[in-house]
């Protein structure tokens, strides 16, 4: 995995350059103050992962983020930072983790660690049966874009439209084992790979919206924070 790190604190930057080189199969292809000189090594060099400070001077690392994700780089981003402000603003752009600093050295291994293993297999696999009054449909889970309960029956969102279905979101989370597929709130489960953003809707819910459908989600505000911890 190649990896570039940008922080305008020369002892913040000897420190993830101390943690990064020291995992297994990372190359580290540039380290540097300057948010400028990070955006250029971006624009030419070959990379899978920058690991970024949020606030510096004259480019920020939301900045740097956001230019990734609008251009569709396929670049992951880490942020290191003091300012939890940007948290939520994170998901919308498809960060793959959010540190706060001060923070121990084995939670960047980890999170670093877990891209890696997220790279290798990305695809989910496998098939859903969903039992119907007189037969069984059956559809690739890595389709099915969330799934809603409403009253007595359950709506399946695919790529390629819903599905109705008599079994509870229990019994199709049982089926749903993949890392991919999280409860969102008491009626959705959604597949973190479709998400375009979270909108704040109530004081403790987002409305979840979705890459390539019109239909929305709700997610509880635990949730959105255990995903930035273990997902994101």
């Amino acid at each position: 995995m190649k990896v570039g790190l940008v922080d305008d604190r020369k002892i913040d930057l000897d420190k993830l350059n101390g943690i990064i080189s020291g995992i297994a199969d990372v190359e580290i292809v540039f380290s540097t103050t300057s948010a400028e000189e990070a955006y250029e090594f971006i624009k030419k060099e070959e990379l899978d992962l920058l690991i970024a400070d949020i606030e510096m001077p004259h480019l920020s690392g939301f900045e740097i983020a956001d230019i990734i994700h609008s251009h569709a780089l396929n670049i992951s981003v880490i942020f290191v930072t003091a300012n939890s402000g940007y948290a939520v603003h994170a998901f919308e752009i498809n960060v793959h983790d959010y540190i706060m600093k001060p923070y121990p050295k084995e939670r960047l291994i980890q999170s670093v660690q877990r891209l890696m293993e997220k790279t290798k297999s990305t695809e989910i696999t496998g098939r859903l049966y969903l039992k119907q009054k007189n037969n069984i449909h059956i559809i690739q889970k890595k389709d099915i874009v969330f799934i809603e309960r409403s009253g007595r029956s359950t709506t399946i969102y695919t790529k390629t439209g819903p599905i109705k279905t008599y079994q509870t979101l229990n019994e199709l989370e049982g089926e749903l084992r993949e890392r991919d597929f999280i409860r969102s709130h008491r009626s959705f489960i959604i597949n973190i790979h479709y998400v375009l953003n979270f909108s704040l809707y109530a004081k403790n819910s987002y409305i979840v919206t979705f890459e390539g459908i019109e239909e929305q989600a709700m997610i509880t505000k635990e949730k959105v924070e255990f995903l930035q911890q273990h997902y994101f």
